[in-house]
């Protein structure tokens, strides 16, 4: 990719990464309780990898 990329294509790739994050831990608690052991990246809204889906950013 180049070295300039303009500012708002940026912006847009910023709000893709946030939403392929881990939800936080503690949302497992909530979701499952005390006693399941459940992946946090279970609860990310968007599953989406920069290696397998291209984005329209």
């Amino acid at each position: 990719m180049t070295t300039f990329k303009p500012r708002g294509k940026k912006k847009r790739l910023i709000k893709l990464s946030r939403q392929t994050r881990w939800a936080p831990f503690w949302t497992v608690f909530k979701i499952h309780g005390a006693g399941q052991r459940v992946h946090p990246s279970a609860h990310t809204h968007v599953k989406r990898s920069w290696r397998r889906t291209r984005t329209k950013a």
